[in-house]
């Protein structure tokens, strides 16, 4: 079946599968295809694979990396599909100084010599150091399992960025002397100002008198910036650079800009935004807070190489001008207004007169480290265009793009100078039927607003530049000019869904329609919530709330390609922690949510969300294999779990928020029918486990050990305090409780069924409803997918009444919500509940990856073939190479179509109990090539694959029901 087939056609969700996502934000725009057709093999090779998809610090040919040994990654394919048991028995790696180089099949940079290893992710470059802003081109050939060689792979490269502090020669400017930093801002303190600063717009005019053979431009703009040469924008992405914590990481971008350039006069302009930097409050606007970590401000450095051999360097410094530009109002919370009669036509072309505008002013830097922005880019994706709803009245109007996004909307307009569209953007409509804000906390006197006032000069468009929000209504307000009687037209409106533009990696699809409509919910809101860090919600709060990032992990990275942005992630939350060890619940930590005195709240200081330290960078490596992650991050993981530890009572821990928007009989908030007890300390048995594991991988068996000893210890506590034998349940019986306590491993062996046994009478009691919240609803997923009830989950999940995702969906939604009753009261665009996403892979289809296992069961392939549907499938794009599940049913066989990648082996459990009724590619089990063995276990056959592709056919008559 083909893998779409299920999709509607001129679905929003088909046209997202099928887009050609950029890799990165930092690539030239020249780069290599992330993915090489079948067409670039070679045919001639004697070697069975053949190395593809080149990758640096999981980036196709990445522009300004600063690490100094980044790490190399390839997949293996295939020659031939009909090919098994293929594997890569060494490799050996070529980095030239040049592409001429290269093809004569010479490193003069590095060559590695042939390696012995099966290794293909994350190899380690072991050159001579490398130098700052040079390119590095690389390939490679590799050995099978019979010792054949292969062709060389396609030529990949990277760029590097400044590698050491002491490269930067630019100077910080901004537009008025610097002003020192707020505090770092409290919930609910903070006072209004009438007015907020417009933005200024800076240039930079030169001149180049000979030709230019590279030209790498490196910038930070704080808090946004739009980079424009010679009147041209420089890149497609947006809301650049990523945020951060700017006393301690500020992130820049590198842009080859060579195509840009022309001899004789050239001219540099850019506008700078407030993003997160410079959160301003101002009367009639909404704010999540009020803080600053100062004025707007501009780095820039530019190195432009000649082909005769020499260079130049063109800076930020007191030579460049600056004037107040037409963005009169930006606020990351609460919206945008352009005045497009403060535009200077041809302020960013060489030869404007910019006699009028200042010298900009030398200033300090916010203080933090420099690093190169190695993250999926910020882009308009998706255009929705509305249909109109409502007129209100002759002024207006109110449309509806048919889908909640994250966004702005964008307008074409015509109209006497001064005339102006104002546009209140909403995910709801009030009872009248106006747009209302009310599920972002927002509303009228406090609202997001966004408003652009014409010139007056012919049709215009526009939309915001360093705002955005969610919404899926759109209500357009005109206002007349004084100085006109004409009324301003509006000639068109578009909605411009914004997002990290992560390259997809996973594909779902399946002929149950209700499973493909949660599954496009939950993708919709995880697409609205990834930007350079993963927000909540992309309208109230647009914060890193961190529970999510592991909570939801598999969910992400089942889907799309993150590694880069868990590496950042992981970064902000170092940089977040507290000289206590001390974990907040957010990071970047722009708002410390503290009472009047000061003292945190269960809001900062939660277990089950600063446990993100570890247990972020840990679902990260099992996807990616990245070592390197859990190294950088140890030191943070271990003061943490210190922190913890001092905050210990009788070995337990019973604070924080506990499991977040449970189904209690209170409004939801914190948790109603589990005891935070449970909840915190089985958190912190996670995160003791999780670390052993991870001082293990990291040469430190005496950290290792005393870890595992202490977890040992919490389990023990939890078992003798909270569970109760006898009828076999954990604290008060609760889904979360039973649910987390079997996911973990924390249950005694001689009482799994029974707990499983009253998780699963809780749930029939509810009607096959679920009462988990944020936190219990991931571990009831893991345990009832790792406890063969995937039967269990399918009837949770067929649900249509609340509370239950088809429950949101028969109300309307289009992206997943807060609440699970969508109440209009919380936010309509959240990820946190999107835990049927892991079992749609790892459940229904059966695809189970996991790094950090052994080998042999890294690829675990466990199909559950459900009451209801009849066929699946899904693929994921591994580290390791392309995982294919697939099955169907008719009224007499079940059918099981497999790919492994090359390198790889899986176990497979086929849903029979007997092997003598499967057939493989038309072969009895026993006899088909690439099966290395097979067993019965838990009643489900068992087989250990080599790579391929595996065609299986059974009887239905033979086939095990799923519970």
């Amino acid at each position: 079946m083909h893998p779409l087939r299920f999709l509607p056609a001129g679905s929003v969700f088909f046209a997202l599968l099928l887009r050609v996502p950029y890799a990165d934000a930092g690539q030239s725009k020249d780069q290599l295809p992330a993915r090489q057709s079948d067409e670039m093999l070679s045919s001639t090779a004697s070697s069975g694979i053949v190395p593809l998809n080149l990758r640096t610090e999981d980036t196709v040919n990445p522009l300004g990396i600063d690490a100094s040994s980044p790490q190399l990654s390839w997949i293996l394919q295939p020659h031939s599909r009909l090919d098994r048991g293929l594997a890569q028995s060494a490799y050996r790696i070529l980095v030239a100084s040049s592409t001429q180089i290269l093809a004569r099949n010479q490193g003069d940079v590095w060559d590695s010599g042939k390696i012995i290893s099966s290794l293909t992710f994350n190899v380690q470059y072991a050159g001579p150091p490398l130098l700052s802003l040079q390119t590095y081109y690389w390939k490679l050939a590799v050995w099978d399992q019979t010792g054949h060689e292969s062709n060389w792979s396609q030529p990949a490269r990277w760029t590097t960025g400044i590698l050491r502090s002491e490269g930067w020669t630019a100077r910080w400017i901004a537009a008025t002397p610097d002003t020192p930093p707020s505090a770092q801002p409290r919930e609910y303190m903070w006072e209004l100002r009438d007015h907020s600063s417009p933005l200024p717009i800076f240039r930079r005019a030169f001149s180049l008198e000979k030709p230019v053979r590279r030209a790498l431009l490196l910038i930070s703009g704080l808090g946004q910036y739009e980079l424009h040469l010679n009147g041209h924008p420089v890149t497609e992405s947006v809301l650049n650079p990523g945020w951060t914590d700017y006393h301690k990481t500020i992130l820049y971008n590198s842009w080859d800009v060579t195509s840009l350039l022309k001899p004789g006069a050239n001219a540099l302009g850019v506008m700078l935004g407030n993003g997160m930097y410079n959160v301003e409050g101002v009367k009639g606007r909404y704010t999540k807070f009020v803080g600053s970590f100062g004025q707007p401000k501009l780095l820039l450095q530019m190195q432009i190489e000649f082909t005769d051999g020499t260079s130049t360097t063109i800076v930020s410094d007191r030579s460049w001008k600056t004037v107040t530009g037409p963005i009169v109002f930006s606020s990351i919370y609460g919206g945008e207004d352009y005045d497009a009669r403060l535009e200077q036509q041809g302020w960013d072309r060489p030869g404007f007169l910019d006699a009028t505008w200042t010298q900009a002013i030398e200033v300090d830097s916010p203080g933090g480290q420099m690093v190169s922005q190695l993250l999926p880019p910020i882009k308009v994706t998706t255009v929705f265009s509305p249909r109109l709803l409502t007129v209100r009245d002759s002024a207006t109007r109110i449309y509806d793009l048919g889908q909640n996004i994250a966004g702005w909307p964008e307008i074409a307009m015509r109209g006497p100078r001064g005339a102006r569209f104002e546009l209140t953007a909403g995910e709801l409509l009030d009872k009248d039927g106006n747009v209302t804000q009310h599920s972002a906390n927002a509303r009228p006197g406090s609202a997001n607003l966004f408003s652009y006032t014409l010139k007056g000069t012919g049709d215009e468009t526009w939309h915001p530049r360093f705002s955005y929000y969610g919404f899926r209504y759109v209500q357009i307000t005109e206002v007349k000019s004084t100085a006109s009687s004409n009324r301003p037209v509006l000639i068109a409106l578009k909605g411009d869904f914004v997002h990290a533009d992560a390259v997809r990696v996973g594909e779902f699809s399946t002929s149950n329609l209700q499973f493909m409509r949660i599954h496009r919910l939950i993708d919709m809101a995880i697409l609205s919530n990834m930007v350079s860090i993963l927000t909540d919600c992309p309208q109230r709060e647009k914060l890193g709330w961190l529970e999510q990032t592991y909570l939801a992990g598999s969910a992400i990275f089942l889907n799309y390609d993150v590694a880069p942005l868990y590496r950042k992630v992981a970064r902000d939350i170092r940089d977040a922690q507290l000289p206590n060890g001390m974990i907040p619940s957010i990071a970047p930590e722009y708002l410390a949510f503290v009472d009047k005195q000061g003292n945190n709240t269960d809001f900062r200081d939660s277990p089950e969300w600063g446990s993100a330290v570890v247990l972020s960078p840990w679902t990260a490596y099992e996807y990616t294999g990245d070592r390197a992650l859990l190294a950088d991050g140890y030191e943070a993981m271990a003061r943490y779990l210190a922190y913890l530890r001092s905050r210990l009572q009788d070995n337990m821990l019973s604070y924080g928020l506990g499991d977040w928007y449970d189904i209690g009989p209170n409004p939801p908030g914190e948790s109603q029918l589990t005891s935070k007890g449970l909840t915190a300390t089985a958190i912190y048995y996670q995160d003791l486990a999780t670390l052993s594991q991870i001082a293990q991988l990291l040469d430190k068996p005496t950290d290792a050990q005393s870890f595992q000893k202490e977890a040992e210890a919490v389990r023990s506590t939890l078992n003798t305090r909270l569970l109760h034998p006898d009828p076999g349940l954990y604290d008060r019986g609760s889904q979360t409780a039973n649910a987390m306590a079997l996911a973990l491993g924390i249950v005694p062996d001689d009482l799994k069924a029974t707990v499983m046994n009253r998780l699963v009478e809780n749930i029939s009691e509810h009607a096959n409803h679920v009462t988990t919240g944020d936190i219990g609803f991931h571990y009831e997923v893991r345990a009832l997918t790792d406890g063969g009830r995937s039967g269990v989950l399918s009837d949770l999940l067929s649900r249509t009444d609340s509370p239950s995702y088809g429950f949101q969906l028969a109300k309307g939604a289009t992206t997943l919500t807060e609440a699970w009753d969508t109440n209009p009261d919380s936010s309509q665009n959240h990820f946190m509940l999107g835990h049927a996403e892991e079992w749609f892979y790892r459940g229904l289809t059966g695809i189970d990856f996991d790094l950090s296992r052994p080998i042999t069961s890294r690829i675990v392939i466990r199909p559950s073939l459900v009451a209801g549907t009849r066929e699946a499938f899904a693929r994921y794009d591994s580290v390791l190479g392309k995982i294919v599940s697939q099955w169907s049913r008719n009224a007499t066989e079940v059918t099981l179509d497999i790919t492994i990648p090359p390198g790889s082996s899986a176990t497979i459990y086929l849903p029979t109990n007997t092997s003598e009724s499967v057939r493989e590619s038309g072969r009895p089990l026993h006899l088909a090539t690439g099966i290395q063995s097979i067993a019965v276990e838990d009643g489900r056959v068992k087989c250990v694959a080599g790579s391929g592709d595996y065609h299986f056919l059974l009887p239905v008559n033979s086939m095990i029901p799923e519970s």
